[in-house]
């Protein structure tokens, strides 16, 4: 089946659709499109959110709500985000929307394929990052039934108390505000963790850092357990930092659906969790992403069960050090020789 306003699989779409499939869409679409592999998947574009948005406000009205709160009346706002969250996660979905996800979802799981449900909001990995913190995610979803209700719940983190006061206080209207929802089958990771392609520590774009531990990556991503961490130089390959951390947790997919945290394995915790080889493959992918993208990358990566098949959950660009790049040394002078001659003046 093709993309439709409602449904775009990531074959079809890129960054340059971010308004209909958001940040997470977008890049998956772009890295597929780009030879690079992701688990397969399709977005729940934002037109499907605008038809869900249209017809709750049928019933009673749902942005003038948000956009008569004031941003201090914290109270105010708790009391009204609960009731549209639990509006938002108990409604119907419109008969084309149901529709078109029941079929999709039939489409890319048949053989009942476990998937996980992420938000992906609109401005979400932007450079202005309006909507950091939308992170909903849902691991290992075994039916169209779960699915549809995780569907609902990244839609309702919209209307988080942090969100809604962040729109408030910028005086944001809500026309427009909309979350696009990603729907991609689930990797049985062994190992799984992050690649920054330069370093997180000292900004360092000639080396690639790697992170990983046993198991599915929300562990690393989520901080409980501590990973293993390599540092790589991108063109050599030559491995300055490998750091094996005791790790004693990971995260495993439940037989009817979920995650669960259980011990890892007493011969496993001190063992590191990439060989050479992996570390040398991750390398190789980093450097094609950070080409493709023309920027430093930060990088959700997972090696499947069995296969040892490395797959990329999600790319963005490296925010920390490039917002420091962004910022200008000194304010420009009005007079520009008096500025020079103050910058030279305290040299004495």
């Amino acid at each position: 089946m093709g993309s439709t306003d409602i449904i775009g699989w990531f074959a079809d779409i890129g960054l340059d659709d971010r308004l209909q499939v958001g940040g997470k869409g977008g890049s998956l679409g772009e890295l597929e499109r780009a030879g690079i592999a992701v688990p397969p998947g399709f977005v729940v574009k934002t037109g499907a959110f605008e038809r869900f948005v249209t017809a709750l406000e049928r019933a009673a009205p749902l942005r003038a709500r948000i956009e008569a709160l004031e941003a201090d009346d914290l109270a105010g706002v708790e009391a009204c985000c609960k009731e549209i969250r639990a509006r938002v996660e108990a409604a119907e979905l419109p008969r084309e929307v149901l529709e078109e996800i029941a079929a999709a979802h039939a489409a890319l799981c048949r053989r009942q394929t476990p998937v996980a449900v992420r938000s992906s909001a609109t401005t979400e990995d932007a450079s202005d990052a309006s909507f950091a913190g939308l992170q909903a995610t849902y691991l290992w979803l075994t039916d169209l039934t779960q699915t549809l209700a995780r569907v609902r719940s990244c839609w309702a983190s919209l209307y988080s108390v942090e969100s809604v006061c962040y729109r408030r206080r910028r005086g944001m209207p809500e026309e427009g505000v909309a979350m696009a929802v990603v729907v991609q089958t689930m990797v049985h990771a062994r190992t799984a963790g992050v690649m920054f392609t330069r370093s997180p520590v000292t900004g360092d774009r000639s080396v690639i850092s790697i992170e990983g531990a046993w198991g599915l990556g929300s562990a690393v991503v989520g901080g409980e357990v501590t990973p293993d961490r390599w540092v790589l130089g991108k063109i050599t390959g030559e491995i300055s930092v490998r750091e094996i951390s005791d790790k004693h947790i990971q995260h495993v997919p439940l037989p009817e659906g979920g995650v669960a945290t259980v011990e890892v394995a007493e011969e496993h915790r001190r063992a590191p969790c990439l060989s050479d080889e992996e570390l040398q493959a991750l390398r190789d992918i980093g450097r094609r992403v950070e080409r493709h993208y023309g920027c430093p990358q930060d990088i959700e990566w997972a090696v499947e069960h069995g296969t040892s098949r490395i797959l990329l959950l999600q790319s963005r660009p490296e925010t920390v050090w490039s917002a420091k790049e962004g910022v200008p040394v000194a304010k420009p002078a009005a007079d520009p020789l008096a500025h020079v001659m103050t910058i030279f003046g305290g040299r004495r």
